[in-house]
């Protein structure tokens, strides 16, 4: 397979060879015999087989290469050429290479010689070649095809044209010895006549010249001629073949032969041979001696070592000893001396060889207390020797943890050595190495391991170096701040920003600038940089407040500077787009600011200042700049509107003449504003509206100028001169003036209207009766109708008018006046009441039965919307609406009444009654109220409201067993909030009955607070207590009650446990109990199957620890880590429970939901486990006691159940002191707690006796007991 497509391919004429180029211009040769592939150029642009021969012409750029032997592509001939190569043309005994260059064609003959010399080796033609050859002068090219010439016709038996090519090569040997030959085969051709070339002495030495001995063995042999063969040989120095040969054909001299090939060999002074010789014939002491004169310890050791009889000879041993020492040979001479049984030698020979790995295997059986010594040189041997990764475990092993920890650093075994300085205490002896690990992790980014090891170095600075170089501004601030002062931290942080600042990085300058909480250093950076966005985004974020007015005193600073765009951006930015405008105005550059205007202002804020740039240009021009944006008329229009007529009329009277009278009228309603009504009057009129002028004057009661220009310019106006002055009389109260007027304008309609507008009807009707006679009847209508609406807005008109028709007898009219009495027309409410049940009466006196009850459906409701309850039932009750009426006494709280009305008149209502009372005082919150007629109602709402005190209260008021059942609930609340220390509170206070249903609670209060690892302390002994007594008190009230056998052994075991707790508790406070306590945590570990396995383990561990019972201490904590573990995976099958067999120790135990101790506590109990693991010292296994079994178990070897101490735990063996009830104690034990009880006087510990009295039925003596 080839990587490249060919390009050219080509087989030479005999197909020996094929030659072919890729696409990329390599030149391969593939011989075909072998198939082996050569590159013989890396870059060809032309390439070509000499006709007629093996010769190669290629060009590599400007090279011209030539191969004249093939076989040998290493040899090549090159040429500088010009131009390209076309063609290789042979031809009259020439041969020559075409080369194009530009449009000239050159040739370059090649040696025809070197040619014709690989045409002839073609044809077989040997002679001729040699001539050619012979005519050569000895070059390197001539010398390779000498070479040829000689292999090929040695192959082909031209012994002679042989003989003749090794004289040219100067091949002495080769050439005396085919002479040889030759001489052999013309000495058979003169005896037998024939070529002796296939003679059989001839072929033999043809083999051994070509090294083919066996071959030249195998034709000797073949001709019978054994001792040729062996003298064969034997001349070529071949020994062990001629000896080997004479054995297997059995050669009668054999022994001479051995005899003189050892004797060859020692005089060639190859005594290893010969030793090998002796040893092989079975000689061993000459084999031994040889190996020694040859300088061969090792080999004389090995020997020695093998042969039990040699190794029994000690001079032998020291002869061979002394001779390895004095070569140097140690851990040979170790070897020997450990087989020879003197291990003290051996192991000085394998420290003196370095053989440490020997060394320590020895010393591991036969001299124990070097192995740590021995540990600790191989070490350091191997850092001496570059290599320390190997010797990390041998220091470990010699327990040099701080060495350990320098060749994990030198061979860059990271991960090894910080596991190594979890271990290490030593802070002095770390600080180098931390310093090395920091910078290591450094290197790797591994940015919070470094800090770890700097900061526990105490190397603040480095750390805080590193974060900053990584541009961990943030984390290098947090570490600062925690570590250094923050003055400094801020000299440092500024110092360290103005360096970036320097350097042209001002991202991370601003960063350490923000960290130190400087944002207005970094302002100030930007601004220097003139930065201006930056510079404002820290403005935004940092001073919210002076965003505008920084971005107003940029702008000013560009401004002043002739940066207009930008102080324009920042203008905008500020919301002052007008200071633009106006920057842009004040330089000229009109088209910028209406730009601005437009764009920030919209388009009225574009058309001013098209306006105002229109006024710096007047006439013509400005008339040209608002056409082209189409605003001429709309700037007239703005013109008028800002006062500038002048303005306006110059733009109207050139290009919009029409406009020029609207321009006129807008200048008179100006001048009218401003009070010029003379002036405001002649614009008026110049702008064809008198009417308007005439309006004026009457706007300013100007009657006789109004008069003047009506009766002047507009008739028309004159009456409405006069119906203005009569207004105004009319308005100063001045009638008969207003009247006088208004008859003058003709306008006798309006005098009627401004009476009765005026509510003088009298007037009114007066002036339309004289003026007016035909509408007088539609006014009189008119009065009528505005009487009765106002009477029907009027609460006491329409009751005034109801009374009247009340007392005429119109009874229905009087019903109907006092129910339109509404809110809307009173806020009164005994109003409303009074008319509302004075209406109710009337219906139900006067009015038919169906109609009254119409009434009072009606009048009910409204009464209960303004809250007038009793009345409303009064006239439901008369209206027989009875549910109704009751209703009403509930809405308005009248219990009694309603009570009242249900028990006489409906009885079926009673519980209705009751029911909405019982809820009303639920709702009020009136438990003690409502505990009168609904006692569980009452609790119940106690509980709700979460006022447990007051429920229990009421609850023991009325018997036990209603106290207990809401007690339960309470404590199972309580519970269920981890809150089991107040439940317990609460049964102590109430008592713990034997009920039943309350067991789980029991059995959940006792196992949650012996759950809790934070009740491991002394100080909370009286909680322990407390859950002792309570269970003492249920197991003796469960003991009063039949068929509760199995609820009564679980709850004496939980009393056992808890006795248990509470006397651990109890010694705590004592030191002279301290072994006690670590006793009782030590027996509870029996009780995992009740208690959760990992507290246990762990509080017995640690317990265990302190006092120095550190096997016991080991074996528990490795427990209660392998325990953490398969928690945290969630099954606990993996559990290894090896160092428990023959333990009362229960294997099966419940999964507990989760971890019971914290992190830190397991992470400190972790590191312990792993410092002691590397100490010799401690073992993992649990201590025996005299019955050879595990000193805690109640089990016996012969499954004998002892009894557990009340006072430890352990069980009791000897010294047995038995009490009441089936207990027992260690005597020493109950000993050591009187004794203790007694000197300390601790009141904890005089309880636990108390508890024992009481628990045991009494105690034997409570002095000293020494049997």
């Amino acid at each position: 397979m080839h990587d490249s497509r060919i390009d050219w391919l080509e087989l030479n004429e005999t197909g020996s060879h094929l030659l072919f180029r890729d696409k990329r211009q390599r030149l391969i040769l593939i011989t075909v015999a072998n198939l082996m592939k050569t590159t013989i150029l890396n870059y060809s642009s032309f390439v070509q087989w000499v006709p007629g021969s093996d010769v190669v012409v290629a060009q590599s750029r400007e090279q011209l290469c030539v191969w004249y032997n093939i076989d040998i592509p290493e040899r090549v001939t090159t040429f500088q050429v010009k131009g390209e190569v076309v063609d290789v043309e042979r031809a009259d005994g020439r041969t020559e290479v075409i080369v194009q260059d530009g449009v000239q064609e050159l040739s370059y003959a090649l040696d025809e010689g070197l040619i014709e010399f690989g045409t002839a080796i073609d044809d077989g033609d040997f002679l001729r070649a040699m001539s050619y050859l012979e005519s050569l002068p000895m070059t390197a090219e001539a010398e390779t095809m000498w070479r040829t010439l000689a292999r090929l016709t040695l192959e082909g038996r031209h012994l002679y044209i042989a003989e003749r090519c090794y004289a040219a090569l100067g091949d002495v040997s080769k050439v005396r010895y085919l002479q040889g030959v030759n001489k052999i085969r013309e000495q058979i051709q003169e005896a037998t006549g024939e070529d002796g070339v296939e003679h059989y002495e001839v072929q033999a030495r043809l083999a051994i010249l070509d090294k083919q001995f066996k071959r030249a063995e195998g034709i000797y042999l073949d001709y019978n001629n054994l001792d040729s063969a062996m003298e064969m040989y034997q001349l070529l120095l071949k020994w062990d073949e001629a000896v080997q040969l004479a054995e297997i054909k059995g050669h009668h001299d054999v022994d001479s032969l051995r005899r003189a090939h050892t004797q060859w060999l020692l005089d060639t002074h190859q005594e290893e041979r010969a030793g090998q010789l002796k040893e092989s014939e079975g000689d061993y002491l000459a084999a031994i001696n040889m190996y020694l004169k040859a300088g061969m310890p090792a080999k004389a050791a090995r020997l020695t070592a093998s042969i039990a009889e040699l190794r029994e000879d000690p001079e032998l041993v020291s002869r061979i000893a002394n001779a390895l020492v004095k070569a140097e040979l140690f851990e040979q001479a170790g070897n020997l001396y450990e087989n020879v049984g003197q291990p003290q030698k051996a192991l000085d020979s394998y420290r003196k060889g370095l053989a440490y790995s020997r060394a320590v295997e020895l010393a591991r059986h036969a001299f124990p207390t070097e192995v740590v010594s021995l540990e600790e040189e191989w070490g350091d041997e191997l850092v001496g020797n570059k290599q320390a990764d190997a010797a990390i475990s041998h220091y470990i092993e010699a327990g040099r943890t701080i060495k350990a920890l320098e060749a994990a650093i030198a061979a860059r075994q990271w991960k090894k050595a910080v596991q190594i300085i979890e271990v290490i205490d030593d802070e002095d002896s770390l600080q180098p190495h931390l310093m090395k690990l920091g910078q290591h992790f450094a290197s790797l980014n591994d940015f919070k391991s470094a800090e770890r090891f700097f900061v526990k170095g105490g190397m603040y600075k480095e750390a805080i170096e590193m974060y900053n170089q990584a541009g961990e501004w943030e984390r290098a601030h947090r570490l600062a701040s925690k570590h250094m002062g923050a003055d400094e931290v801020a000299v440092m942080y500024v110092n360290q920003a103005q360096v970036l600042e320097s350097e042209g990085k001002f991202r991370e300058a601003e960063k350490l600038y923000i960290s130190v909480h400087e944002p207005d250093l970094a302002i100030t950076m930007y601004k220097k940089q003139h930065q201006y966005d930056q510079m404002m985004r820290l403005v935004k974020d940092y001073h919210p407040d002076l965003v505008q007015s920084t971005h107003l005193h940029l702008a000013g600073e560009l401004e002043n500077e002739n940066n207009y765009r930008d102080a324009e951006k920042h203008f905008v930015a500020a919301g002052d787009w007008k200071s633009a405008v106006n920057m842009y105005r004040n330089v000229d550059l009109w088209e910028d600011a209406y730009r601005v205007a437009k764009q920030e202002g919209g388009p009225g804020a574009g058309k001013q200042v098209t306006f105002l740039w229109a006024r710096t240009l007047r006439g013509d021009a400005a008339v040209k700049l608002l056409n082209k944006f189409g605003l001429l008329e709309q700037c007239i229009d703005y013109a008028c509107e800002s006062m500038q007529f002048d303005f306006a009329f110059e733009l109207a009277r050139t290009a919009m003449k029409q406009k020029v009278p609207d321009i006129h009228y807008k200048c008179a309603m100006a001048l009218e504003d401003d009070g010029k009504y003379a002036e405001a009057e002649s614009e008026f009129i110049q702008a064809s509206k008198p009417k308007e002028a005439v309006l004026m004057y009457v706007h300013a009661q100007d009657w006789e100028s109004a008069q003047r220009v009506a009766e002047a310019h507009d008739p028309d106006s004159v009456g409405d001169v006069l119906v203005g002055q009569a207004k105004v009389a009319f308005n100063e109260r001045d009638y008969p003036r207003a009247e006088s007027l208004l008859l003058r304008a003709q306008r006798p309609e309006l005098a009627v209207k401004f009476y009765r507008d005026s509510n003088q009807w009298s007037e009114a009707l007066r002036v339309c009766r004289e003026y007016l006679p035909h509408k007088l009847s539609a006014l009189q209508d008119e009065y009528d109708r505005s009487v009765l609406s106002r009477g029907s807005q009027d609460a006491q008109t329409l009751l005034n008018q109801a009374r009247q028709w009340e007392e005429s007898g119109e009874y229905t009219r009087a019903v109907d006046c006092y129910t339109k009495i509404s809110p809307s027309m009173t806020n009164d409410p005994a109003l409303l009441e009074k008319a509302w049940t004075k209406a109710g009466e009337l219906a139900i006196k006067f009015l038919p039965a169906d109609r009254a009850d119409y009434i009072a459906k009606q009048l009910g409701p409204r009464l209960l919307e303004i809250k007038r309850y009793s009345a409303a039932a009064q006239l439901f009750l008369a209206g027989d609406l009875i549910k109704e009426a009751i209703d009403a006494f509930i809405s308005g709280q009248e219990w009694n009444k309603a009570k009242k009305v249900a028990r006489e008149l409906e009885p079926r209502y009673e519980s209705y009654v009751d029911s909405a009372y019982k809820d009303f005082l639920k709702n009020e919150g009136k438990a003690e109220a409502l505990a009168d007629v609904d006692l569980t109602g009452a609790l119940d709402m106690y509980v709700e409201a979460g006022q447990w005190t007051r429920a229990l209260e009421t609850a023991a008021t009325h018997g036990p067993e209603l106290l207990h059942k809401y007690l339960a609930k309470y404590a199972t609340s309580l519970i269920k909030d981890d809150q089991a220390v107040n439940a317990l509170a609460l049964y102590k206070q109430y008592g713990a009955p034997a009920y039943a249903q309350n067991y789980n609670i029991y059995r959940r209060l006792a196992l949650d607070l012996m759950s809790m690892h934070e009740l491991c302390t002394a100080e909370a002994y009286q909680t322990w207590a407390d859950l002792r007594d309570l269970l003492l008190s249920l197991v003796e009230n469960i003991r009063q009650h039949a068929d509760t056998d199995g609820v009564l052994q679980e709850f004496e075991r939980l009393l056992l446990l808890a006795h248990y707790l509470a006397a651990r508790s109890g010694y705590m406070a004592t030191p002279q109990l301290e072994k006690l306590s670590t006793k009782l945590s030590v027996s509870l570990v029996r009780y995992t199957d009740i208690l959760p396995a990992d507290k246990v383990f762990y509080e017995a561990g640690m317990a265990c620890k302190d006092i120095g019972w550190e096997n016991m201490a080991f074996v528990f904590l490795n427990r209660f880590l392998d325990l953490c573990e398969a928690i945290e995976e969630g099954s606990l099958d993996s559990l290894d429970h090896t160092d428990f067999i023959d333990t009362d120790i229960p294997y099966e135990i419940p999964m507990p939901e989760s971890l019971s101790i914290p992190d830190s506590l397991r992470e400190e109990a972790k590191e312990w486990v792993l410092a002691v693991s590397m100490d010799q010292r401690v073992e993992q296994v649990l201590p025996l006691d005299e019955r050879m079994v595990y000193e805690a178990s109640l089990i016996g070897q012969d499954n004998t159940v002892y009894p557990a101490c009340v006072i430890t735990g352990y069980p009791v063996i000897r010294s047995r002191l038995d009490l009441k009830r089936g207990q027992a104690a260690n005597k020493e034990d109950w000993n050591k707690l009187i004794m203790a009880t007694k000197m300390s006087n601790s009141a904890h510990c005089q309880d636990v006796l108390k508890f024992i009295t009481a628990w045991c039925g009494g105690l034997p003596s409570m002095g000293y007991n020494f049997q």
